[in-house]
């Protein structure tokens, strides 16, 4: 296992580390459904470990235009650092040994063993679901999910059994929760949830987003239809600010997705707000992605 990465703690930003170091590939994550490699960076000194996926290695997807997923993950992490959460790991679009792509820090989770990397350890696609969000989701018997546990639905579990799949009551998940509304995710699946040091929780994964009709799949519904909190309020307003036509976010958001879907994007916001609740599911979309882990 290589040693874990570092954000700089000096005068270069994990963003522009990212952006302008030099990147090495160290090993391919096997499982992921597209191209997706373990690199190195470097730059004035510093270094990191990060995930590099190539555009070129996107695999087609009927409902999203080819070749647009990198763009989707970069905008992500953009809104992420607007609502002032920091859920996404910095990450950055940029030219790398196989083209252009998506390049963003390599989170260290306590989940990190399995072998899923040619020549490294990845915790990107973990098998177990306890073990890949650190204990964050769960599958329980009865009907009731428990204190300090919010519940999602039935899960068939085999040879004619039920389990009630539930989720921690947990304000970074509940955070998350409203993340993936706002951009629309439509893949929030139990290994997208990466636990850090610091008491910190990522979300990656975030090609298969802001698509101008309902996407959201995510295994977070448990506060639907309950009173967003007063610190989402606040963020959802000050991101109703930044994407106002003019603004540097508005403006990088446009290099990254179409207008049709920044356009989208703010009508989300601004739902949110008027209705001041959590999303429920629509009906229209499968709410729970497949397979959920």
């Amino acid at each position: 296992m290589p040693a874990p990465e570092r954000i700089p703690t000096g005068s270069l930003t994990a963003v522009e580390l990212l952006a302008k170091g030099e990147l090495t590939v160290r090993g391919r994550i096997r499982e992921a459904s597209n191209a997706v490699l373990y690199c190195s960076v470097a730059y004035e000194g510093e270094s990191a470990h990060c995930v590099y996926k190539p555009v070129a290695g996107e695999r087609p997807l009927w409902d999203f235009p080819d070749g647009t997923l990198a763009q989707r993950e970069v905008a992500a992490y953009e809104v992420s650092a607007a609502l002032g959460w920091d859920l996404v790991p910095p990450t950055v679009l940029r030219d790398g040994p196989y083209g252009e792509g998506m390049v963003q820090l390599w989170i260290e989770t306590p989940a990190e063993g399995a072998e899923d990397v040619d020549g490294a350890e990845n915790a990107e696609n973990a098998e177990d679901a306890e073990q890949a969000d650190g204990g964050l989701l769960a599958l329980v018997d009865g009907d009731e999910p428990g204190e300090g546990w919010k519940a999602v639905g039935l899960a068939d579990v085999g040879e004619g059994r039920t389990a009630l799949l539930v989720h921690a009551d947990d304000e970074r998940l509940r955070r998350l929760a409203v993340l993936d509304a706002v951009i629309n995710n439509g893949d929030r699946k139990g290994g997208h949830l990466l636990p850090a040091e610091g008491d910190r929780l990522y979300g990656i994964d975030h090609g298969v987003t802001f698509n101008v009709d309902d996407k959201l799949r995510t295994l977070l519904w448990g506060w639907a239809g309950e009173p967003l909190t007063a610190e989402a309020v606040a963020a959802l307003t000050r991101l109703a600010a930044v994407l106002a036509p003019g603004e540097p976010l508005a403006t990088r958001l446009a290099e990254l997705i179409t207008a049709a879907e920044l356009d989208a994007l703010r009508d989300r916001v601004a739902g949110l707000l008027a209705d001041g609740v959590h999303r429920s599911p629509s009906g229209e979309w499968p709410p729970i992605p497949w397979p959920p882990v």
